[in-house]
């Protein structure tokens, strides 16, 4: 009999009783024998208090069937067997959960701080924030630069440890978290007046698709159905958010490419797309336009005609701009077969977003487990091969095109049912020792909410990953064996986020 807890729709809840207890060898078995010969990849690992015992819980996804699997064992005497060498995509998970519960995952190949959480790690002064160890390598000829975690630029504080072997990268090791900010720990209890407030400001650039993931996540579990035209006004604003921060990035990147002309044009066009956010919640971020049950705020006939034409001179202008990009064979010289990854660096560590779709796999929630409106429509992943960076850089132009086609048709449905009021929902009540999964596909990738209720139906645990978690790891083996001046090139066709990182 399987231990699992099965779903196979997103958003889906489930009493934590029904999710039955296995042994932590027919836990970590189950997980190898589905990743290894069943398509399944890990969503989430965590820890958790479950009446009074410590457990770990396990979530896995199949990005072919959509089918959502939870499983947990109790841990015993504060010390788990670590699967992190044969399982890679759970290392860090492992390490958080050290942090955070002061378990020790026996076999750990490198057990440090993910976000300088001092349960388990303040009797170690070494591996204290700014005094830890870093990987290194022997030699006569290898030498260390350390950048960070103060940078020149106006970004928030990570440190990056470069190995080097003159100007080949031999190793680089990232550290995060130097201005954790405990939302997780502070949800705990709520949901609260401001939670979705915080979950606006998970990852401020990622305002939509965060808030959400939440949204969803309690209407499902409290059983509140939405309207069409509330799924229609969230697509849209998920779309205009992603479409706004990829223009940008392709910005950046010809920034540090030195082609000026799609920089300036970029920086310009990312504006009016965040102003065309702005004309709709009165946020350019789009903070208030993700309710309860409700959109924040109304887009009816006239304003989806007036955002429509101001789309349509919007995608003249950024194609023509990006293409200006994409076309220069400077650029393409300086993009091509640099920080590259391998597909099998995507399965191994399951590497989300535009870092798979770049690598020839196809991972997008819209698709593989489709939420809201994506879930009655037909919605193809495009993909590039080259897992380096003019891929990673031609994936968001791709992205820029395939959601352009998605508001232009969000736009007439949402003509053809304007007369129709968002309703509201002013309480939620959400069900007792329950646990809950929530997905969506953000412009950086896959996000997952996990909320877990008490016996009064409050947050016992609120887990979030965003995509940044996963894909730091990536940055580090896109660097390996390059050169230590494509670091602010190759960083850029990344653009992780800090915060989304630091929870």
């Amino acid at each position: 009999m399987s231990n699992y807890a099965l779903f196979t729709a997103n958003p889906s809840w489930v009493s934590i009783d029904e999710i039955l207890i296995s042994t932590q060898d027919e836990f970590w078995e189950r997980i190898v024998e589905d990743i290894e010969k069943n398509n399944f990849r890990v969503l989430s690992l965590f820890g958790t208090q479950i009446q009074n015992d410590l457990y770990i819980i396990a979530v896995l996804g199949n990005d072919f069937t959509s089918l959502l699997k939870i499983s947990r064992f109790k841990v015993i005497h504060k010390t788990f067997k670590s699967h992190a060498l044969l399982i890679p995509q759970i290392h860090l998970f492992e390490r958080e959960i050290a942090e955070q519960f002061g378990i020790t995952p026996k076999g750990h190949p490198w057990l440090k701080p993910v976000r300088f959480e001092q349960d388990f790690f303040l009797h170690e002064k070494k591996n204290q924030c700014g005094n830890m160890d870093y990987f290194q390598i022997e030699g006569e000829d290898i030498h260390e630069v350390a950048v960070g975690p103060v940078h020149a630029g106006i970004i928030e504080p990570g440190h990056f440890r470069f190995q080097c072997y003159g100007e080949s990268v031999e190793h680089l090791e990232i550290s995060l978290g130097y201005q954790h900010r405990g939302i997780e720990r502070s949800l705990q209890g709520g949901p609260y007046l401001q939670t979705l407030n915080q979950m606006e400001a998970v990852a401020g650039d990622t305002t939509i698709g965060h808030s959400l993931a939440y949204v969803q996540l309690l209407e499902n579990m409290a059983n509140i159905k939405v309207s069409k035209k509330i799924d229609l006004i969230r697509a849209l604003l998920l779309e205009l958010e992603r479409v706004a921060n990829h223009v940008g990035d392709i910005g950046a990147l010809s920034s540090d490419t030195g082609f000026l002309p799609t920089a300036s044009y970029c920086g310009k066009l990312r504006g009016d797309y965040l102003n065309l956010l702005a004309s709709i919640t009165g946020n350019r971020f789009g903070r208030g336009g993700i309710a309860m049950g409700k959109a924040g705020y109304d887009i009816d006939f006239n304003l989806s005609l007036e955002i429509e034409k101001k789309l349509n001179a919007l995608e003249r202008k950024t194609i023509g701009a990006i293409d200006l990009f994409f076309h220069a064979t400077s650029v393409s010289e300086r993009m091509e077969n640099i920080g590259k990854l391998t597909k099998e660096d995507v399965i191994r560590y399951g590497f989300v977003g535009v870092v798979a779709k770049a690598c020839e796999i196809s991972r997008d929630a819209r698709k593989n487990y489709p939420f809201g409106y994506y879930n009655g429509i037909h919605f193809e992943n495009a993909v590039e091969s080259s897992c380096d960076i003019f891929a990673r850089a031609m994936m968001r132009r791709k992205e820029i095109v395939a959601s352009f086609a998605l508001l232009k048709q969000i736009l007439i449905e949402i003509r053809s049912i304007a007369i129709k009021k968002p309703s509201r929902i002013d309480k939620v009540v959400l069900p007792p020792n329950a646990l809950g999964i929530s997905i969506t596909e953000g412009w950086r990738g896959e996000i997952v909410h996990i909320a877990q209720t008490n016996k009064t139906g409050k947050f016992e645990r609120y887990k979030i990953v965003d995509p940044s978690f996963h894909n730091w790891t990536a940055l580090t083996l896109a660097m390996r064996y390059g050169q230590i001046s494509d670091f602010p090139l190759c960083n850029k066709s990344f653009n992780l986020s800090y915060c989304g990182f630091d929870l």
